[in-house]
């Protein structure tokens, strides 16, 4: 019986606990035996694993994010630290495993696969959506909705108050959820990563604005470009006018997935067991235009030129509706 293993590494994203769902149940229904890694690479070093069943899964469809625990494992980015989770592989006989995960999960993988040829298959799963090979990464689409709940509650203050408010999203690298909540919760501007920004012209378009009757703004900040304190204090003083700083900060991260990250995570588990049955390895299931595709690892991991057009005509789109 082929006996295949599941953890979560890296930042939890909603959904990852339907995608632990669906790749337990699928497995078990194609005849496999199933096990559960916790706390992610660093638990394959420490040998924490448990047998996992149907029933081990049962009510977490909904649930934020992830029944196996996830950690940032510096141990494993160590030879030393690979051979003991390769002991672990051993000593449990995992045929292959299944990491559910961002860039830093899959380069692991691909690490993993070329030291000691151990088969893994991944599953993209993180808010900040920049795994190429797949249109979608579990939770990117329920961190938007959170993130776009706050600020529609903001909205109310800005507009009663009068104010500017500089709202900190995430996003290091990339600009998925500052992007989407900029153009749907109707901002004023938006600061990301790869775009310059003018903070000068920015000042002089708030101050025009006030002139012209626009009582309120809203800008949208991706961690990666600036904080928003800083910000909004560079705004104070150009401007003169209230400023409000605001960090959503792990909300981000947490509460139940929506329907559509429910529903990719299903798929997705389904597609990684599949992936295993057919021989693949030391790659990424997702789904582009609807349709399965099989990403290497090294493909993956790659920034992903059509998405970052994409975020850019949303940008233009935003910036014209603002006016």
């Amino acid at each position: 019986m082929k006996r295949i293993g599941i953890l979560t590494s890296g930042g939890d994203a909603p959904g990852m606990n339907a995608a632990i769902r669906s790749v337990t149940r699928c497995a078990i229904h194609s005849g496999m035996e199933v096990k559960g890694i916790l706390r992610g690479y660093q638990g394959l070093i420490n040998n924490e694993v448990i047998d996992m069943d149907a029933r081990s899964v049962s009510n977490i469809l909904g649930r934020g994010g992830t029944i196996l625990k996830t950690a940032r494992s510096e141990e494993f980015m160590t030879e030393d630290g690979r051979k003991k989770a390769f002991e672990t592989v051993e000593k449990n006989g995992l045929d292959d495993i299944v990491v559910i995960g961002g860039n830093g999960s899959f380069q692991g993988a691909h690490i993993f696969w070329k030291e000691f040829k151990v088969r893994t298959i991944g599953i993209p799963a993180t808010i900040d959506n920049d795994i190429s090979g797949s249109d979608y990464s579990i939770g990117a689409y329920t961190a938007v909705n959170t993130a776009l709940d706050a600020i529609d509650k903001i909205r109310d203050t800005v507009t009663s108050m009068e104010r500017i408010y500089v709202i900190e999203v995430m996003g290091r690298e990339e600009p998925f959820i500052a992007i989407r909540v900029g153009l749907a919760g109707g901002a004023e501007d938006v600061l990301f990563p790869y775009n310059e920004y003018n903070i000068e012209d920015m000042c002089e378009d708030i101050i025009l604005g006030r002139k012209i009757g626009k009582i309120s703004w809203i800008i949208v900040v991706s961690e990666g470009v600036a904080s928003a304190p800083s910000v909004a204090d560079i705004i104070r003083k150009r401007t003169n006018f209230s400023v409000r700083p605001i960090v959503l900060g792990h909300i981000q991260r947490g509460g139940a997935p929506e329907a559509f990250d429910r529903i990719l995570a299903s798929r997705l588990g389904f597609n990684a067991v599949e992936a295993l049955l057919e021989g693949h390895t030391d790659a990424m299931v997702g789904i582009v235009s609807e349709e399965l595709k099989i990403t290497p690892y090294e493909e993956a991991i790659k920034k992903d030129c059509k998405k970052r057009l994409l975020n850019e005509k949303l940008y233009k789109i935003t910036k014209v509706l603002a006016t």
